[in-house]
C-alpha cells in the first residue's frame, strides 16, 4: 500500500511536467510498471509449495529458493532479490532499445540516478519503444530493438522474480539468478560493459559451483560448457568489433561503407562456419551466420562478453573459489568508476596470481 501511495505523490508532483517533459512520461510509465510488478507479487517459498499451482511452475520457484540460499552463502548480497513471484500478464516485460551510427561503433547513451550512464534504454510501453527506435533509424543510425524478460534495480526495491523471465532450462534460470543478484554485490557506475560481463560470470561459474555441491554433475558440466561458449563468444565478437573498427576508421561514403559492412558480414559467417564455431558445445552457429552487420546489435551482445578472459583469470588465481574472489574483486572496486574497473582488475590480477595459486613446496621427509 505504501508503494502505490508512493507512486500517486509522484504524479500529482509531476502532473504538470509529465504534459512537458517526454523524460518525465517515460520515468513516470517505468514508476507505473514497477509499482504494478511489486504490487502483484507473491512470496516465492509460498509458491515453491503451492500444491494448486502448476509442476513446473512449483520446481522452478523452488530452485530459484535454493539458488537464493547458495548465493549468500557465496557471499553474495541476495538481499530481497527474487524472493518474490510476480505474474505480469504477457509474453514480453519491456522492449530494450540500442542505437548507434552505422559508420561508427558509437552507442547512443542514457543517463539515469544510481546506474549513471548506461548504452540501453528499456521501453515498458512497446509502442514507445517503436517510435524511439524509428527515430532513430530515420537519422541513419543502426538501432536495435530486443525484448527484455527481466530487470534489476541493484537491490533498491524488492525485485520478484518475473513470469517473462522463467525458463525451464535449469542452468539458465540459476545463471539468471546469479546474474540479478551479482549486481546487487558489485556495481560500477557508469561502467556497464564491466557490469554485465562481470554478472555473467558469477552467473554460470556460480550455477556450475551450485549443480555440483547438489550432485547434478550433468547440469554442471552444462554450466561449465556455457561459461566456454561465453569466452569463446567474446573471443569472436572482439575480431568482429576490430575488423569494423578499421573498416569505420577509413571514414568512406556511405555507400562504400555499406558494402565493406557486406564483407565483413560475410567474413564473419566464414568464421563461425570454421573451427571457432566447431568449438561451441551449447549454440548453434545457425543463429549468427545469416544476420547483416548491425552495430547497435553488435554493441548489445558484446556489453556481456567483454573481457571475460580477464574473469576467468580472476576466478583462477583465487583457485576456485568465489567467496574469496568476489570478496576481493568488492573490495578492489569500491569507489572505481566507469573504465577503471578493468584497469583494476588487470594490475591486480597479474599481483595475486603468482602469490595464490603457486603450489607448496613438498614437504621434507625425515
Amino acid at each position: 500500500m505504501g508503494l502505490l501511495i508512493a507512486a500517486v505523490v509522484l504524479l500529482v508532483g509531476y502532473s504538470t511536467a509529465y504534459v512537458a517533459s517526454e523524460e518525465v512520461r517515460y520515468l513516470s510509465r517505468a514508476g507505473l510498471e514497477e509499482t504494478r510488478i511489486l504490487s502483484g507479487r507473491m512470496p516465492i517459498t509460498r509458491l515453491a509449495r503451492d500444491s494448486t499451482a502448476p509442476d513446473s511452475l512449483r520446481a522452478m520457484a523452488k530452485l530459484v529458493v535454493e539458488v537464493r540460499g547458495y548465493a549468500a552463502g557465496l557471499g553474495l548480497q541476495a538481499k530481497e532479490t527474487y524472493t518474490s513471484y510476480s505474474d505480469v500478464g504477457r509474453d514480453t516485460l519491456l522492449l530494450v532499445l540500442t542505437a548507434s551510427p552505422r559508420n561508427c561503433l558509437c552507442p547512443v547513451t542514457w543517463r539515469y540516478p544510481i546506474a549513471g550512464r548506461v548504452p540501453y534504454k528499456g521501453y515498458f510501453d512497446p509502442e514507445e519503444g517503436k517510435r524511439a527506435a524509428a527515430k532513430y533509424s530515420a537519422k541513419g543510425f543502426d538501432v536495435n530493438l530486443r525484448p527484455s524478460g527481466a530487470f534489476s534495480t541493484l537491490g533498491w526495491f524488492n525485485d520478484p522474480l518475473l513470469s517473462t523471465a522463467l525458463t525451464r532450462d535449469s542452468v539458465e534460470l540459476a545463471a539468471l539468478v546469479f546474474h540479478e543478484i551479482a549486481h546487487n554485490t558489485i556495481w560500477v557506475k557508469g561502467a556497464t560493459d564491466f557490469n554485465e560481463s562481470f554478472a555473467q560470470w558469477v552467473g554460470y561459474r556460480a550455477a556450475e559451483q551450485f549443480f555440483m555441491t547438489h550432485g547434478d554433475t550433468l547440469l554442471a558440466f552444462r554450466a561449465a560448457d556455457r561459461w566456454h561458449d561465453e569466452q569463446l563468444l567474446g573471443d569472436y565478437y572482439g575480431l568482429l568489433l576490430a575488423k569494423l573498427d578499421s573498416l569505420y576508421a577509413l571514414k568512406l561514403p556511405p555507400a562504400q561503407n555499406d558494402s565493406g559492412r557486406v564483407a565483413v558480414a560475410r567474413w564473419s559467417a566464414d568464421t563461425l562456419a570454421g573451427p571457432l564455431g566447431q568449438s561451441l558445445r551449447t549454440i548453434r552457429v545457425s543463429r549468427f551466420t545469416e544476420r547483416p552487420i548491425n552495430n547497435a546489435a553488435l554493441l548489445g551482445v558484446r556489453l556481456y562478453r567483454t573481457e571475460l578472459p580477464l574473469f576467468d583469470a580472476w576466478d583462477a588465481a583465487f583457485r576456485g573459489d568465489l567467496t574469496r574472489a568476489l570478496y576481493t574483486l568488492g573490495a578492489l572496486l569500491e569507489d572505481a568508476e566507469g573504465s577503471e574497473a578493468f584497469v583494476r582488475m588487470q594490475a591486480m590480477v597479474k599481483t595475486i596470481r603468482p602469490i595464490v595459486t603457486t603450489p607448496a613446496p613438498p614437504a621434507v621427509l625425515p
